[in-house]
C-alpha cells in the first residue's frame, strides 16, 4: 500500500451528521504544510493519522519517518510523521508541530506499510508494531550520521533546521565476495534455489540434514544464502529463535564476510549497541541483518531475501500485542518486497507444510539414501520388541537399554540426555490422592529447588513448611516431575567417574568438547558437541507428547529431532534412544521423516477445520465484555464460533492483571474470509474503546498456544 492510498483521517468522526465540507489548502508559504502524524498511543480508537501544521522553522527537518512531539488534548505526546501533504481533511485551524525530536527518519516507508499489514493481519494497533520495529532512541548513536548527512549548502543554516538526507548512504552496496554453496547440492531443488536466489523471488521450505560436520550445518547453509544475496547487491534478513542459535549463525557468517558487513539485532544487546546497529541498517551502511524475532522488521535497503530458522519454536512469537509470529512478518515482507524467502529446520512446522502444499514455496529435501547416511539410528523403548526384552521399560524413567547405550557411548564421546523440565523438582503432588500440591497462600504450584530443600511456591516464593493436601488433608508429597538438576544428580551417582554437565534455565551452554561427558539439557538448551554426540537419550518423551495442546505431537517431534540432529550419523556409531510409547510422531522420528508427518498432520487438521488449515481469533476478557463484543461483530454464517467458555488457566494468555474470571471465545474462519474478519475485529474494538461500552478485551489471531 503506497502513501497515496492511506485512508482519510478519522478525525472527522465526531462531525458525522453535519453537512460535508470540502478540503482546502492550508494557508502557508511552505511546500506541503500538513504533517500527518501517527501518535504514540496504544488506545485502539486512536490508531489513525492526525493532521498538524508544519511551522516554517521546522519545514526542512519535519520529514516522513522522523520522531516529533505534538499537542494532543491537554498533553504533549510523541509520534512519527507518516507523510506530508498540501491539504488537510479537517476544516478550521490546525495545531502546529511542537518539536522535531531528531532529524533522522527512523521509520522508512516500507516499515510503515509493513506495520499496517501486520496490524491488519493480527487485528492490532499500528503503533504497537512500530514499538517492535524501532528501538528506543539513543541520541549519541545518531550524532555521527547527522553530521555526515548534512550537505555543504545546509551547513550555513541553523542546526535545528538542517535536513537529514539518506541518499548518499544508498549509493552502492558493499563489495562482498561470493562464497561456496555446494552444501545445497545434497538437497533436491537446492542448486536451483541458490542459483535463482540473487535474481528472483524464489521461495522454499527446507528440512536440514542432521549434520555433525561443519560444512553441512544449518548455520553454514543459511550464511551461504545470505552472502549469495548480498553478493548480488540485495539486502537480507535472517531470524532465529534464541541467542544460542544467533551466535552459531554469527560465527558461520563471520567466516564468509567481514564483521562490518553484517549486524545483529536482538533484545539482549544493550540499548546503545542495539540502536547503533539499527542505525547502520537504516542508513544502508549494512545490508545483512541477523537476529531474534524483532529483526524481522529491520529497515534493510533493497531487501531481496528473508529467512527463518526453526519457525516452529515458540520463542518466535511476540509476547506482547499484537502477538505476531516472526514467520508471518517475514511472509508479509516477502510478499511486499517481492523477494526470496527460505524457512529452514530439522523438522517442518504445519504452517510451513501449508506453504509447500499451496505451492507458495518449493520443498528442499534430501533423498532417503542421503538422509540415512547422515542420520543416527533411533531406538524406541516403547515398541513390542523392546518391551518383550524389558517389560519395565514402560515404567522406568531411564530404561535398561538407555542405560546400557550410555555406558557404551561414553567410551567414544559425550552423551546428550534431554529432559522435559528445568530445575530440581519442578512440580509436586499429594502422595495419597495424586492431586497437584498447591500453595496454601496463593494456590500456586509447589516445587523443590534443591536437595534437602523445603518445598516453596513457584508464584509467591513462600516456603510450605506445614503443607497439607487441600483435597484429602494428607501431609506427604511425591515428585510428579523431575527436572534437569535432579536428573544430573541421579546420573552423577550412576556414572561416578564421568563429568555431568547441566544446560537449562538461565545456565545454557552453547558448546562442549569431544571428551566423554553426560550432558543433561532441556529442549532448546542442548549444547553443540565437537564432532557430535556419540548417543542421545530422549527422556520424558511421553510427557512432551502428552501435553494438552493441539500441537503437542508436532512440538514433541520438533524437540526430539533438534536433539537427535546433534548426534553423529549411524555410520560413525551415533544412536538415539527415545522413551516414548508408540505414536505417529515416534514413527516419524524413527524413519527421520518430518515432511511426511507435517503433511499428514496438515491434512488431518484440514479435515477438522483446525489451524493452520484455517485462521483463528481468540477473544478474551470478562464474561459480559466478551459476549457484548461478540454480539457487535455481525459475523458471517461460515465463521465457526466456539465458546464463550471460562479460561481455566489464564496465566500466559492475558497480559492485563484482573481479579475477574476470564472468558474466551474462539473464531475459526478461512483465509479468504480473513480480509473481512480482522478489519471487523479492529473496528469493533476501536468502537468499544471510544465509547467505553465494556471492559477491554484481548484479541489474539493465530495464537499457537490457544488450542
Amino acid at each position: 500500500m503506497g502513501s497515496n492510498d492511506f485512508k482519510e483521517s478519522l478525525q472527522t468522526d465526531l462531525l458525522q451528521g453535519f453537512p460535508a465540507f470540502e478540503q482546502g489548502a492550508v494557508g502557508s508559504s511552505i511546500e506541503l504544510p500538513v504533517a500527518r502524524v501517527l501518535v504514540e498511543t496504544h488506545v485502539p480508537h486512536l490508531d489513525r493519522l492526525f493532521d498538524y501544521l508544519v511551522p516554517e522553522d521546522l519545514a526542512s527537518v519535519a520529514q516522513p519517518g522522523v520522531r516529533v512531539k505534538v499537542p494532543f488534548g491537554s498533553r504533549t505526546v510523541q509520534g512519527f510523521i507518516r507523510e506530508r501533504t498540501a491539504e488537510s481533511s479537517l476544516p478550521g485551524r490546525l495545531l502546529p508541530l511542537k518539536q522535531v525530536i531528531s532529524p533522522v527518519p527512523v521509520v522508512s516507508t516500507e516499515v510503515f506499510e509493513i506495520a499496517d499489514e501486520v496490524a491488519s493481519r493480527f487485528a492490532g494497533v499500528t503503533q504497537d508494531v512500530l514499538r517492535l520495529a524501532v528501538p528506543a532512541r539513543i541520541a549519541r548513536a545518531e550524532d555521527k550520521y547527522i553530521k555526515k548527512a548534512l550537505t555543504s549548502r545546509e551547513e550555513e543554516i541553523a542546526p535545528d533546521n538542517k535536513r537529514f538526507s539518506l541518499e548518499k548512504f544508498f549509493a552502492e552496496a558493499p563489495d562482498i565476495e561470493p562464497c561456496e554453496t555446494s552444501g545445497f547440492n545434497l538437497y533436491n531443488n537446492g542448486p536451483e534455489f541458490i542459483e535463482d536466489l540473487p535474481h528472483s523471488a524464489t521461495r522454499a521450505v527446507m528440512t536440514v540434514l542432521p549434520a555433525s560436520t561443519q560444512q553441512h550445518s544449518w548455520e553454514n547453509l543459511l550464511a551461504a544464502a545470505l552472502v549469495t544475496a548480498a553478493n548480488a547487491g540485495k539486502g537480507s534478513i535472517a531470524v532465529v529463535p534464541e541467542q544460542k542459535s544467533l551466535q552459531r549463525l554469527s560465527d558461520a557468517l563471520s567466516l564468509l564476510v567481514r564483521e562490518e558487513h553484517f549486524v545483529q539485532l536482538t533484545g539482549n544487546d544493550k540499548p546503545s549497541q542495539r540502536y547503533e546497529n539499527f542505525m547502520k541498517v537504516r542508513t544502508g551502511e549494512v545490508r545483512i541483518v541477523i537476529g531474534t524475532r524483532s529483526a524481522a522488521y529491520a529497515p534493510v535497503h533493497n531487501l531481496g531475501f528473508v529467512a527463518c530458522w526453526d519457525d516452529g519454536d515458540s520463542n518466535l512469537i511476540e509476547r506482547r500485542v499484537p502477538y505476531s509470529h516472526a514467520r508471518d512478518v517475514l511472509l508479509l515482507r516477502a510478499q511486499h518486497s517481492d523477494c526470496a524467502a527460505l524457512f529452514m529446520g530439522y523438522s517442518m512446522s504445519s504452517e510451513s507444510a501449508r506453504l509447500v502444499k499451496t505451492r507458495w514455496a518449493t520443498y528442499l529435501g534430501a533423498d532417503r539414501s542421503v538422509v540415512r547416511d547422515h542420520s543416527p539410528r533411533v531406538l524406541s523403548t516403547g515398541d513390542e520388541y523392546q518391551l518383550a526384552r524389558d517389560p519395565m521399560a514402560a515404567f522406568a524413567r531411564i530404561p535398561q537399554v538407555a542405560y546400557q547405550l550410555a555406558q557404551q557411548a561414553l567410551k567414544n564421546g559425550p552423551v546428550l540426555v534431554q529432559v522435559a523440565r528445568a530445575g530440581y523438582v519442578p512440580s509436586l503432588a499429594c502422595q495419597r490422592c495424586r492431586m497437584p500440591a498447591r500453595c496454601q497462600n496463593c494456590r500456586g504450584p509447589l516445587k523443590v529447588t534443591g536437595q534437602s530443600s523445603v518445598p516453596e511456591c513457584g508464584w509467591c516464593g513462600r516456603g510450605a513448611h506445614q503443607w497439607k493436601c487441600s483435597e484429602c488433608g494428607y501431609d506427604r508429597w511425591r515428585m510428579s516431575a523431575v527436572g534437569a538438576l535432579r536428573t544430573a544428580e541421579e546420573l552423577g551417582r550412576a556414572f561416578p567417574d564421568v563429568p555431568v554437565i547441566s544446560s537449562s534455565g538461565e545456565h545454557v551452554r552453547a558448546d562442549i568438547g569431544a571428551e566423554p561427558a553426560l550432558v543433561v539439557a532441556t529442549p532448546g538448551a542442548e549444547p553443540v558437541a565437537d564432532g557430535g554426540y556419540s548417543a542421545t537419550l530422549l527422556l520424558d518423551a511421553d510427557r512432551m507428547y502428552a501435553r494438552d495442546s493441539l500441537r503437542a505431537p508436532e512440538m514433541a517431534l520438533r524437540r526430539w529431532l533438534n536433539a537427535a540432529a546433534l548426534t553423529r550419523p549411524f555410520t560413525q556409531g551415533g544412536r538415539v534412544v527415545c522413551t516414548a510409547q508408540e505414536s505417529v510422531a515416534l514413527q516419524a522420528l524413527v524413519r527421520w521423516d518430518p515432511v511426511g508427518f507435517a503433511l499428514e498432520e496438515l491434512e488431518e487438521r484440514a479435515q477438522l477445520m483446525l489451524p493452520p488449515a484455517v485462521r483463528t481469533a481468540a477473544i478474551t476478557g470478562e464474561e459480559a465484555a466478551v459476549k457484548d463484543f461478540l454480539g457487535k461483530l455481525n459475523l458471517p454464517e461460515d465463521v465457526r464460533v466456539v465458546g464463550p467458555a471460562i479460561l481455566e488457566s489464564p496465566e500466559g494468555f492475558y497480559e492485563q492483571e484482573t481479579d475477574q474470571v476470564l472468558w474466551r471465545v474462539i473464531l475459526f474462519f478461512s483465509y479468504a474470509r480473513a480480509h473481512d474478519i480482522t478489519p471487523a475485529l479492529r473496528a469493533a474494538r476501536s468502537a468499544s474503546s471510544a465509547l467505553k461500552i465494556h471492559s477491554p478485551v484481548q484479541i489474539r489471531c493465530d495464537g499457537l498456544d490457544i488450542l
